[in-house]
This record gives structure tokens, sequence and C-alpha cells, in this order.
């Protein structure tokens, strides 16, 4: 977890994400036995949940966003989108990570904003935004099965 905070930290100091630093993820407890989740809160629009396997490493991490999706988001959601992407893939550049973006579909003109589903797999992991409803997108990461 503290190696997923730096990794995370450390894209946003490379990249200059201002604005998106974990400064330390709460643990929540698990029902599950030997697993583990953590979360962060960005603002009260944003925030991080991840879940831990029996040998604590994060196994899958989620950004969800509530508000009105026909709102700009301010690029914060696409800024820790990207983030996220580079944190799961040490070898990844930015640019990378907007190809990511780009094959999951977010930045398509003609993608519905209350109604989307978009996934792209890449080296062993799978990345999905959703939007659920008006009031919340969710983007995942997850090992690929």
């Amino acid at each position: 977890m503290e190696e997923f905070k730096n990794k995370f930290n450390g894209a946003v100091g490379k990249y200059r994400l201002n604005g998106l630093s974990i400064t330390s993820l709460n643990m929540k407890d698990s029902s599950e036995q030997d697993t583990g989740a953590f979360k962060y809160l960005f603002n009260d629009k944003l925030r991080l949940v991840g879940t831990l396997n029996s040998d604590q490493k994060v196994q899958e991490v989620r950004l969800y966003e509530t508000g009105d999706i026909s709102e700009p988001t301010g690029g914060i959601f696409l800024t820790a989108i990207a983030t996220l992407i580079l944190t799961t893939n040490n070898e990844y550049t930015y640019n990378d990570a907007q190809d990511v973006i780009q094959d999951i579909g977010i930045l398509d003109r003609d993608v519905s904003q209350s109604n989307f589903d978009g996934t792209t797999v890449r080296n062993g992991y799978e990345y999905r935004f959703s939007v659920q409803d008006h009031d919340h997108s969710t983007f995942e990461i997850t090992v690929a099965k």
C-alpha cells in the first residue's frame, strides 16, 4: 500500500499533476479473510478505493466521481485516471496513459455522457470507465482475467 502511494505521488511529481498527491491512505477493515482495502478522498467529489490480496499487493483500484456529469470536471478526474494508469505501469509515459484513455473511448465525440461503459486490456490489466447514472462515474483497474 505504501509502495502504491509512493508510485502514485511519483507520477504526480514527475508530470506536475498538481492537487492530486495522496497524503495517507486509510485502511478499511474487510470481511474477507486476509485481504484489506484502502481509500482516499481527494475532494468532496473524487475518491480512490483499492483492495489488497492476501499478499498485501494491490489487486484492484477504483476512482469514483460524483456530481452532474454534464458539468466539466476541470480535468482533475481525467488527470487522476492518467495518474492511476501511470502508477500501474512503471514503463508507461504520459502519452501511453493518454493512449489507454483513448482506447477506452472516453474522449470520443459521440460518447453518451449518461450511459457509457468502455474497457481496454493492456499489459495484464483491464481498464474500465463507466457512468452508472447521471451523478456517478467510475474508473477501475483490475488484473485482467
